[in-house]
């Protein structure tokens, strides 16, 4: 059978992907192109799901709730629309995916009924009446292109397609068949052009554009092909395909329109096309129709090529696959399928089996496709033969695979000669093969050569530039003596690698260089390179080695690089190349960082320098490196590189040398005691040049070096400077004591008096004490450093002392009058100390006047008994009016002490402190200090002095006229031990004496504040009820009677009945809180206050008789209402109506309610209820009334006060009854509201189940169904309960509910009915299924099998698996995992029960299984079970298990031959393990027949172990198949031996001859010699003839006499060489006629040298013009041209 020339190939399977199968649907999935599949997913959680071809098993989903949604073809850019709510509108919006943002959105205003994108940045959007383009670019809207067609009308678009230019469209729709053949789908198709403007009706299911090259012309004819399928009006089906040209074009040959039947076998007579799609790679159609069905035409010809049915599924979806030149298609199964020419065999299928040469030959030129070879050649010879070399020559041009664009053919060319006047058969042949594209490597060298022995080079530089030719080592070669620069781009496009390397390095293009061995992966000889490249161009030589360190493994010893440099003395090369490979500084390269370290610090130190400024370097030698900087002069890198102290040491010293800023920061990398090792050689050395150093080190690294280590190094060196130059820095970041004292002690020795007044002034860390002594021993001439020491540290007494010891007057006046005036008291008090005169101290004060501070003065002063000295200073302060307390207190103690009529000074003076005179006074006369403090309102003071004097008669009446409840409260508390005595004066002569009421009102407060009632009641009582000025006072009488009530209860009732201006209803509430409620019932009668007496009888006395008493006297509403309510909570509900009734009150509703029922006096609510509802239209009082007459059982009240207009909650009402068990109450209640639900229960609890049930079909809710349903079947009433079920059950959501009750009343059966009777339900549901088959499970396993198999596509099968397993129901188990495609499990549960078990399912099953050990489990099952059938299923699982597997585990259980069968059928696969078996089996049967076929068919095994095994075989078949098996392993010598062991002589005849081992021939030859083997040393001579020489068959025969039988390869011998002496003398002559023929072709050289005109275009000059100016040396020639060289120019290779 030929092999198909179309594949089908199933790329991916969307349901394997992920893909719900209902949604592989025209309205769900989209596939714009080859790259991306687009699937909507509806249902519970909108999403879309998108498919990358590239890796379709891990798709992208998305949650998108979108209509449609289409993927852009190139990139991850996708398309959505969806219907806006409530309207016909569609919202488009494009997302890119990748970026996650939103690029374009538009509402359209109608309905979009298709779209798709046209081409990667448009989208076509078709609607009812018209089509937009709408581009992903821009903010554009969607532009309209053209309205839709009448035809179009009523269709469903299917497709639409543009043409690549945009210029033509197409629109195709579908509608339903015409009457004559209804199930034929109609087709309708819209042409539009857009030049035009102007659209065509045509009728057609499918369109593709495409274009094509009609020969001769020089554009391509734009074409459409379109399929249709109609029916003829006499009934007949037609179906066309019609290609036409589009547009056809002016000067052009158009194209021969062409149609063609699409033949429709009878199965097919209702298919139709559904998609059509054009191969520009192979120019043919693929057509592909909704059932299946493929068809492939021709496009050129439109003649058919193949049809077969592709799937078995519907087709409804296909795009274009252009990288293949097939194209994809999707069916209802998810099946996406690639459908493609077969490359191999489509052209010996048109040739061969639809005997179309010409067409097999067209398509193979225009696909170049193989298998045109045997079609061609017999062609081109038939051409070349009759002289038509030009046909020949475009046939050889265009021949498929370049079969006839061989050296042969071209020397068929050349052997033709020219004829005068006409061109050369090759030069026409190269002319072609230009035209046609590019020229191989054989016919570019040739047409080079051509051109070069013509000096027409610039045509090369043409062809080259249009990368015409093919570029060879062999055409550079030829090129370089003519352009090397030419050349060098023909050995690059060439990969000859050794020749660019060479040409880049001549032309010193290093770096060029290196990149194209990077580029080409090549490595040259740079040794060689460097050593030619360094004499003449050092510098290209660093960059080659540059390049060779660049490499990884660099291909040269870097030592043996620099060497090459340094023996030339080229010591900046060598450094140049050395710094570039160590610039990764790696530790293995320690040693050649140290080279170019010390070539340069011998050489060039300042190179060194930089190299090691630049600190790249890590791993040199630093000790040889630091002796060797240190001998350069760098003495700085030489202290960066030493590590021993001592090296350091002897580095440092050489500052002249160094940089400061550098050493200062070397410093900073030394340890502590190294660094202090250091700075003191430093000092020791050279301490007046180096000190400035020492002291930056010291500021800089304090923290390291600690400021104590510093300082003593310092000390010892006893440079006061450094100190000064250190300390001034670290003092202002540091607060040590001691370094501030040090620095100031410093100054002042190296006389930096002003650092020392500055320091002392601003610091606050010395040591002030250490300070001050340092200062006044140092006796510096200027005093402002000790003075501001004295002055912040409070040593003023030890500075003025100082001062005036040393004679510094100006300096105390100096500090007095302008440094500090208010210490001026002190510097008084010291000078006094030191006897100072007078008169100076007095001018000093007057100095200060009003900045001198009076109070520290006078103390000072007053200390030291001098206080009338300041007379004259006060008085003149006094005299300039100042009125400072201190001024006016020192007066008023001079007047005190001189007893100058004080009192009027302390009455009159307005400015002294009460306080300060008064304590003055208390010593010398305690009535002064008393009127000092009451001037001043001193409380404190005057009750201390009279207290402590026994003033009381004056305290009291200052106590009183003050009025200040403070001072009340200070001098009536418990911890006065005066206070009696002041009660006393109060009481009897502070308050009769006063006439003020705020004052008494002030101390009755006082009193009352301070808690001392009893007190307070005896100053009431004088007040209030000894006819005082105060005895009608109310507030008076409410005082005196609340202090009775807390103080002395006794008192209250007398106090009550004499007073009449109290507050009544204040006092009362008061008395009833403090339980005086005898006396408040009689003050609340007193000012008949009725309601609150009865409060008092009910709340309080808790008296109901005496209320009732009371309220029948005073006979009130308000008051029988409040007696109500007392009765209400006492629970006498009758008596409490009665009074509610008298009082005409209805307002306590809620708690007469709340409190008959507790009572459960439901007799007397109803009376209270239907007087309340006269005045009171409340709900609740309807409510509760309709309850009671529920309660009292009088259901006829009921019932007429039902009847009656009412606020009555009846709902709330019946389902209190009902809750109560009041069932007929409540059958009244939700009758008469018809609440169906409730009026079901109720009549459940009646037991009136009919009646139940049919108010549960009134209500039809679940939970009254169940509750009818429960309690029918608690009751047995089963048919009731099945009517109730079925109503249930129809709900998912309760079907669980209902079988668990039934199951746990034990009413299997019963339940069994339920189900049964609700599978036939039109609502039944997949819980239904689901559960009636657990129930079989459970209770009938008989009847599940029948179940599953009518239901298996209802029922929720995971729930049965479960249900299966648990009640071991395997076989059913079995087949419910098949059902859910699980073929894993299944398999499993098969083999381990029995009785589940069943061959041809098991096979089916097994087959299924995703899980491959699952199939060797099923082996192993097999072979142990039932080894009969084992062949059987291996037959199945053929293309699914790994053989050598299999043949391993029959190995190990020792039943290989139970399986020959299998392993006879797979051992084509090749395979060593199923060989090998195969091989034993043969050997263990003695089949050395299907021993020697499995060797010759199959030689994947170990050939040698074989060869041995049947080498010690019995039986010589064997043995010779063991023979034959060295032969097949040249292993000749062993054949040839063990055949001479079994006397098979042929045999080894023959092995020795295929050997080809003279040695072992002759070997043979002497062995039958030796045998005397006459005929067998005859027989050897003929087979082994080539092998043997004469001479020693010569000799042997000779010698053995064996010269007849070893005549006939003598005569044999010599027939050989005179046929070869006739050769030599053939070929001889041949030369000669060569050298003729030489120079005749001499002469047509001279003939054609003007013919290469012909192979110019158009464009260029002509032979005799100059052709380019880009001669060598110009910018358009040599290397500097290269940059125009096409796409494999040196350019583009290199990036140069």
């Amino acid at each position: 059978m030929a092999t198909p020339p179309v594949t089908v190939k199933e790329v991916v399977s969307l349901t394997s992907a992920g893909i719900i199968p209902a949604c592989i649907s025209f309205t769900n999935l989209t596939m714009e192109s080859e790259k991306f599949i687009c699937v909507r997913e509806t249902g519970v959680a909108n999403s879309v799901v998108i498919v990358d071809m590239a890796n379709p098993m891990s798709p992208m989903k998305r949650p998108i709730t979108a209509d449609s949604a289409l993927m852009n073809p190139v990139s991850k850019v996708i398309a959505l629309k969806a219907n806006v709510a409530g309207t016909t509108q569609d919202h488009l919006q494009i997302f890119n995916i990748e970026m996650k943002s939103k690029m374009k959105s538009h509402q359209m205003p109608e309905s979009v009924v298709f779209w798709r994108w046209i081409s990667p940045a448009l989208l076509g959007i078709v609607t009812n009446t018209a089509v937009y383009h709408w581009s992903m670019e821009g903010d554009a809207a969607p532009d309209k292109m053209f309205d839709r067609t009448a035809n179009l009308n009523g269709n469903q678009i299917i497709a639409y397609r543009a043409s690549n230019d945009m210029k033509w469209f197409t629109l195709i729709g579908i509608a339903p068949g015409d009457p004559a053949r209804p199930q034929l789908v109609k087709g309708n198709m819209q042409l539009y052009s857009m030049e035009q403007q102007r659209s065509q009706a045509l009728e057609a299911h499918a369109a593709a554009f495409s274009t094509h090259q009609v020969q001769g012309n020089t554009v391509k004819s734009q074409v459409v092909a379109f399929a249709q399928k109609t029916v003829q009006p006499d009934g007949q089906i037609s179906s066309k395909l019609h290609v036409i040209e589009l547009g056809a074009q002016a000067g052009q040959t158009p194209f021969t329109k062409k149609n063609a039947e699409l033949f429709f076998p009878p199965d097919f007579a209702d298919d139709f096309p559904v998609s059509m799609h054009i191969s520009e790679k192979y120019g043919v159609i693929y057509v592909v129709t909704k059932n299946g069905l493929l068809f492939v035409y021709d496009l050129e010809t439109a003649t058919a090529i193949y049809r077969n049915k592709v799937s078995n599924d519907p087709i409804f979806i296909a795009c274009g696959s252009p990288s293949t030149g097939g194209f994809y298609a999707v069916n209802r199964r998810g099946q996406v399928l690639l459908m493609n020419l077969n490359e191999a065999a489509v052209v010996p299928f048109i040739s061969g089996q639809l005997n179309n040469i010409e067409l097999a030959l067209s398509l193979a030129q225009r696909g170049n496709l193989p298998g045109a070879e045997a079609l061609v050649m017999p062609k081109f010879d038939m051409l070349f033969n009759s002289g038509n070399f030009k046909g020949a020559a475009e046939l050889a041009a265009d021949s498929p695979k370049g079969v006839l664009r061989t050296k042969e053919t071209i020397a068929r060319f050349q052997a033709v000669p020219a004829q005068p006047g006409q061109n050369s058969p090759l030069l026409q042949y190269f002319g072609i093969c230009l035209q046609r594209g590019k020229l191989n490597a054989f016919e570019a060298v040739e047409l080079a050569r051509l051109v070069l022995q013509q000096n027409k080079k610039q045509l090369l530089d043409t062809w080259m530039a249009e990368d015409k030719l093919d570029c060879s080592e062999e055409l550079g070669d030829m090129l370089q003596q003519v352009d090397p620069d030419m050349a060098l781009r023909v050995w690059i496009k060439a990969r000859a690698n050794p020749k660019v390397v060479a040409a880049l390095a001549t032309k010193g293009e290093f770096e060029k260089m290196g990149k194209y061995c990077e580029m080409a992966g090549y490595k040259p000889d740079y040794t060689y390179l460097l050593q030619s490249t360094l004499m003449h161009n050092p510098q290209g030589a660093v960059n080659i080695a540059i390049q060779i360190g660049a490499q990884n493994p660099p291909p040269l010893d870097f030592n043996t690089v620099a060497d090459l440099f340094l023996q030339r003395n080229m010591i900046r090369e060598a450094t140049s190349f050395l710094l570039d490979v160590l610039k990764n500084d790696l530790p293995e390269q320690a040693g050649l960082q140290t080279k170019v370290l010390e070539i340069n610090l011998v050489t060039f130190p300042n190179v060194a320098d930089a190299i090691l400024a630049q600190g790249k370097l890590s791993h040199y030698d630093r000790p040889r490196v630091a002796q060797l900087c240190e001998k350069a002069g760098l003495y700085m890198r030489a202290l960066q590189h030493y590590s021993d102290v001592s090296d350091l040491k002897r580095c440092c010293v050489n500052t002249h040398a160094i940089e400061p800023q550098a050493l200062i920061e070397w410093f900073g990398t030394l340890s502590r005691e190294w660094a202090l090792d250091c700075v003191k050689e430093l000092l020791t050395v050279n301490m007046r040049q180096n000190l400035q150093m020492v002291v930056n080190v010291c500021k800089e690294y304090t923290e390291q070096l600690t400021a104590e280590s510093i300082i003593a190094l310092l000390e010892n060196f006893k440079t006061y400077e450094g100190l000064f130059l250190y300390l001034g820095a670290y003092i202002t970041t540091n607060e040590d004591s001691e370094a501030h004292f040090k620095y100031i002690e410093a100054a002042a020795k190296t006389g930096q008096i002003k650092e020392v007044e500055r320091v002392t002034r601003e610091s606050n860390f010395y040591d002030p004490e250490k300070a001050k002594v340092f200062l006044m021993e140092a006796k510096l001439p200027d005093a402002r450093p000790l003075i501001n020491v004295c002055d912040r540290f409070n040593f003023v007494g030890d500075l003025a002392a100082y001062l005036y010891q040393n004679n510094m007057m100006r300096y105390i006046e100096g500090y007095v009058q302008k440094v500090n005036p208010s210490n001026a008291p002190l510097v008084v008090g010291a000078l006094l100390d030191q006897e100072c005169p007078e008169d100076f101290l007095k001018n000093l004060i007057l100095s200060v006047r009003s900045l001198l501070p009076v109070g520290p003065l006078v103390e000072e002063v007053g200390k030291r008994n001098r206080l009338k000295m300041l007379t004259p200073f006060l008085e003149h302060l006094v005299s300039e009016g100042s009125t400072d307390a201190q001024v006016h207190n020192a007066l008023g103690m001079i007047l005190i002490d001189s007893n100058s009529n004080p009192e009027h000074f302390l009455t009159t003076n307005e400015h002294y402190d009460s306080k300060v005179i008064g304590k003055y006074c208390e010593k010398r006369d305690p009535n002064l200090a008393c009127v000092a403090y009451k001037r001043g309102s001193c409380d404190v003071e005057l009750v201390e002095v009279t207290n402590k004097n026994s003033l009381f008669k004056v305290q009291s009446r200052y106590v009183v006229e003050r009025m200040n409840t403070d001072l009340w409260e200070h001098v009536l508390s418990d911890d006065n031990p005066h206070r009696r005595q002041l009660i006393d004066q109060v009481v009897s002569t502070a308050l009769p004496e006063s006439k003020n009421p705020e004052q008494v009102s002030v101390t009755v407060k006082a009193f009352m504040t301070a808690e001392m009632p009893q007190e307070l009641i005896e100053l009431l009582e004088k007040i209030v009820l000894q006819n005082s000025a105060f005895s009608n006072n109310p507030n008076l009488q409410n005082l005196l009677i609340l202090t009775a009530i807390k103080a002395d209860k006794t008192r209250v009732m007398d106090y009550v009945n004499r007073l009449d201006a109290f507050n009544g209803p204040e006092v009362g509430e008061i008395a009833v809180g403090n339980e005086l409620y005898e006396e408040a019932l009689c003050i609340f009668k007193k000012f008949d206050l009725h309601v609150d007496a009865m409060k008092v009888l009910l709340e309080s006395i808790e008296s109901l008789e005496r209320g009732v008493e009371y309220a029948t006297k005073v006979d009130l509403p308000e008051v029988w209402s409040q007696l109500a309510k007392a009765q209400v909570a006492h629970g006498d509900v009758g008596a409490a109506v009665a009074s509610y009734i008298k009082a005409q009150d209805s307002s306590d509703y809620s708690a007469v309610i709340d409190v008959a029922k507790r009572c459960d006096d439901y007799d007397a609510l109803v009376k209270y209820l239907v007087m309340t509802r006269k005045k009171v239209k409340e709900a609740r009082v309807d409510t509760e009334l309709c309850y009671a007459y529920a309660r009292v059982n009088s259901l006829g009240d009921l019932e007429e006060f039902i009847a009656m207009p009412n606020a009555a909650n009846r709902t709330t009402v019946g389902d209190r009854c009902f809750d109560e068990g009041l069932y007929e109450a409540s059958k009244v209640l939700y009758t008469s509201d018809s609440n169906w639900g409730r009026l079901s229960s109720t009549l459940v609890k009646l037991h009136q189940f009919q009646a139940a049930v049919d108010a549960a079909r009134k209500a039809n809710t679940s939970r009254t169904w169940k509750e009818v349903c429960f309690a029918c079947v608690d009751e047995d009433e089963f048919r009731l309960a099945q009517l109730c079920g079925l109503n249930i059950i129809v709900q998912a959501d309760e079907l669980e509910e209902i079988s668990d009750y039934y199951q746990g009343c034990g009413k299997f059966q019963e339940l069994l009915s339920l189900m049964e009777a609700g599978v036939g339900l039109e609502r039944a549901h997949m819980g239904i299924f689901t559960e009636l088959g657990i129930l079989y499970a459970k209770h009938r396993p008989e009847k599940l099998m029948e179940h599953l198999k009518l239901f298996s596509t209802r029922v929720n099968i995971p729930r049965l698996i479960r249900a299966c397993e648990e009640m071991q129901a395997w076989k059913e188990l079995s087949f419910l995992y098949v059902a859910y495609d699980e073929y894993d499990n299944a398999a499993g549960v098969m083999m381990q029960h029995p009785d589940a078990w069943e061959h041809v399912a098991f096979k089916d099953v097994c087959v299924k299984c995703a899980n491959v050990e699952v199939y060797y489990k099923a082996l192993t099952f097999y072979l142990h079970d039932h080894p009969t059938q084992l062949n059987d299923l291996l037959t199945v699982l053929t293309s699914r298990i790994d053989h050598s597997r299999v043949v391993d585990l029959l190995r190990k259980a020792g039943h290989l031959s139970l399986v020959k069968p299998y392993l006879s059928a797979v051992q084509i696969t090749n395979l060593n393990a199923v060989n090998d078996a195969v091989n034993q089996m043969c050997i263990e049967e003695e089949d050395f027949e299907g021993l020697r076929h499995s060797i010759d068919m199959y030689d994947n095994f170990d050939q040698i172990s074989l060869a041995l095994r049947c080498e010690k075989h019995e039986l010589m078949e064997f043995r010779r198949i063991a023979s034959y098996i060295y032969q097949k392993n040249n292993r000749w010598k062993q054949s040839v031996e063990l055949a001479k062991k079994d006397g098979l002589f042929k045999d080894s005849m023959e092995a020795a001859a295929q050997s080809g081992d003279r040695a072992i021939a002759e070997e043979l030859l002497t062995f039958f010699v030796a045998e005397k083997n006459k005929e067998c040393f005859s027989a050897c001579l003929y087979t082994c003839y080539d092998l043997l020489r004469p001479d020693v068959v010569f000799e042997l025969a000779w010698m053995n006499g064996l010269m007849d039988f070893a005549m006939p390869y003598v005569i044999q011998f010599m027939r050989e060489y005179t046929g070869k002496v006739d050769t030599l003398i053939a070929d001889k002559k041949e030369r000669n006629a060569e050298k003729v023929t030489a120079a005749k072709e001499a002469q047509e050289q001279q003939m054609n040298q003007n013919m290469y005109a012909q192979l110019l275009p158009a464009a260029l000059p002509a032979p005799g013009m100059e052709y380019n100016q880009a001669g060598p040396g110009t910018p358009g020639g040599g290397m500097g041209g290269m940059q125009g060289v096409g796409g494999g120019g040196y350019m583009q290779v290199g990036g140069y």
